[in-house]
């Protein structure tokens, strides 16, 4: 164990870029270099840049290695990247920046596990594209993959439809629609659309399936086990050898090799040997949501699933088969939902309903998408066919789509942290213990869940009736004020319909009850400390305020106004032009009064007790 322990950490140690004598952050300065970046994978764009995670290859002709983020402003003349394309550009890498609200998604943090710590921002697509790139099998994967996706889109699928299909089979998820993929989420059937353990589960059970004459021959086990990790391997090239995909088929080579052989072996030494393998060779995938879930699940489905076949094994076939699917999703929840509500803060209810259904028929799907996507490589797929499989996966989005709409059903908004995560694995794995064997050691752990779940609630609550906090953050166009008294936020803005998502978000995370939305105005007290709002109307203070917030750009001589007046902190936010900011910035350095800015330092939190 030891062992094992001090290897991650050495692992983990040679991931850092400190250590990497080769990193291009030892290369790193102020001024812009000439930089050669390799394509390793494309992300998902969004509407105003193309995205790519790069590898570095060198600076200023000096080789170095280092993955990082390039981020190329769209224009409708200009080809996109593709995985294994080099290019050079002329630039400087910047530090990613962490968000500037609380409670916002971590982009930084979320990179950081990646090992992506720098990005690269061209506001015009201009590059030198270079000929000599060398392929890699990720790239060929990529290409092959994209190549099946176009001999797809040649047939008369529906828009929705092909979406999914991509993400049934290929695992690319970029084409679905926004409200196809919040349906799938409502319905708790998410998994589906995410080419992991499920595909390459149900994959490896239908080649054991179609293979089981070859164990008639010599050797025929360790044959059969051979061709099954081939063929799985082959189709993890397919599916574009994405994380989740490479993920789930290690696993399940695992599996398929401990299956054939003579002597006694278990479900959890498999997992485990493709849990230590993965890390050793990718250990920053330990911090991934998506290897969370996988493994998570796939441990509960290995210790769960037994146990609630033991607890009723019904008669009838049909009745035996339903239990099973039905077992399999409840222990696949119960080892996933802490995290699910940790990431996400909601639960479908109705998840075993489109399980339920959808499960039994995902292998002929996905059989019958093998075989339409090998007639469509070959241009040889009938019309009848594809309007059949058309025909299919519409009326599976028109199931998730009805399960999705039970909105009773789907709990959202649930406040859950890091310490509610840790009691709640040890609440279900202490029910359990304590369902399978009634012990002093087990009913000991459920008390003490339970009591620390009680205690950190009462603890929550106690402190929430004591905070009282007032923050300006930062939103383009919008000034947005947060004022948390007890269990209710007053959202104080200009635009009070721009900020209800972000403050249902807040609201929910600081777990408060009352949620009030007012117009901003230019004058509040803070505890005898004067806040005063300078907006597009001008309106000038009548008195020396200890806080200055300029907004909307007012058109007033900065210079002027701090004759008057000396404010202890002028702050900006982001409905403000940089250039004003910059103007006003300089104005306080002259006058030496401390200057905030929103947009580079982040949400600010007045000292209501000061």
């Amino acid at each position: 164990m030891s062992a094992a322990v001090a290897l991650g950490i050495l692992v983990i140690a040679w991931e850092q870029p400190k250590n990497q004598n080769h990193h291009y952050e030892t290369l790193l300065t102020d001024s812009p270099a000439q930089w050669r970046l390799k394509v390793k994978a494309v992300l998902k764009h969004n509407s105003w840049n193309h995205r790519y995670q790069v590898q570095a290859i060198a600076i200023n002709k000096t080789q170095c290695t280092g993955k990082l983020l390039l981020s190329i402003a769209r224009d409708s003349l200009s080809a996109q990247l593709a995985v294994d394309d080099e290019i050079m550009v002329y630039t400087s890498a910047t530090t990613i920046r962490p968000p500037r609200n609380p409670y916002q998604f971590d982009y930084q943090a979320y990179l950081k596990k990646q090992g992506i710590f720098h990005e690269i921002r061209l506001p015009q697509p201009v590059f030198l594209q270079l000929n000599a790139a060398r392929p890699t099998l990720r790239g060929r994967a990529f290409r092959f993959r994209e190549t099946l996706i176009n001999r797809l889109e040649k047939y008369d699928f529906g828009k929705a439809e092909l979406g999914v299909i991509q993400a049934l089979i290929l695992g690319k998820r970029d084409d679905l629609s926004e409200a196809t993929y919040r349906n799938y989420q409502d319905a708790g059937a998410v998994h589906i659309l995410a080419v992991s353990g499920l595909h390459v589960g149900l994959i490896m059970l239908l080649l054991q399936w179609l293979l089981r004459p070859i164990q008639q021959l010599p050797q025929g086990d360790l044959l059969k086990a051979l061709i099954v990790i081939t063929l799985l391997w082959t189709y993890a090239f397919v599916a574009g050898l994405s994380p989740s995909v490479v993920r789930a088929t290690t696993l399940f080579s695992f599996l398929a090799y401990a299956a054939q052989l003579n002597r006694p072996t278990n479900v959890y030494n498999s997992i485990a040997w493709s849990l230590f393998f993965i890390l050793l060779i990718k250990p920053l995938f330990l911090f991934q949501v998506g290897f969370q879930l996988s493994y998570a699940a796939v441990i509960a489905i290995a210790i769960i699933y037994p146990e609630l076949q033991r607890l009723w094994s019904p008669r009838y076939y049909l009745l035996r088969k339903g239990w099973q699917l039905l077992s399999v999703s409840i222990a696949a929840q119960l080892g996933v939902l802490p995290m699910v509500l940790f990431y996400f803060h909601q639960f479908p209810g109705l998840f075993w309903v489109s399980n339920l259904i959808i499960i039994p028929f995902l292998g002929m799907l996905l059989a019958l998408g093998f075989v339409v996507l090998v007639l469509a490589y070959a241009n040889s797929l009938p019309p009848f066919l594809a309007d059949f499989y058309n025909f299919l996966v519409y009326q599976m989005n028109r199931i998730v789509a009805w399960v999705a709409q039970q909105e009773a059903f789907v709990f959202k908004d649930i406040p859950f942290d890091m310490v509610h995560l840790v009691f709640t694995y040890l609440l279900i794995g202490g029910s359990f213990l304590l369902l399978k064997k009634p012990v002093f050691k087990t009913i000991t752990l459920v008390l003490i869940s339970l009591l620390g779940w009680s205690g950190y609630r009462l603890y929550q609550n106690i402190a929430l009736n004591h905070t009282e906090e007032l923050l300006l953050l930062h939103q383009t166009k919008n000034t947005v004020l947060f004022y948390q008294h007890g269990n209710t936020l007053e959202v104080l803005a200009t635009d009070t319909l721009a900020i209800r998502r972000y403050a249902q978000d807040f609201k929910m995370n600081r777990q408060l009850e009352v949620l009030n939305y007012r117009p901003l105005g230019n004058f509040y007290n803070l505890n005898q400390n004067d806040l005063w709002i300078i907006d597009s109307s001008e309106m000038l203070p009548s008195r020396n305020p200890n806080y200055l917030l300029l907004s909307q750009s007012p058109k007033i001589n900065l210079d002027k106004l701090l004759e008057r007046h000396t404010p202890k902190l002028i702050l900006a936010d982001g409905s403000n032009y940089r250039s004003d900011v910059q103007r006003w910035k300089a104005s306080c350095t002259l006058k030496d009064i401390p200057f905030y800015y929103t947009g580079d330092e982040g949400a600010y939190t007045f000292g209501l007790n000061e």
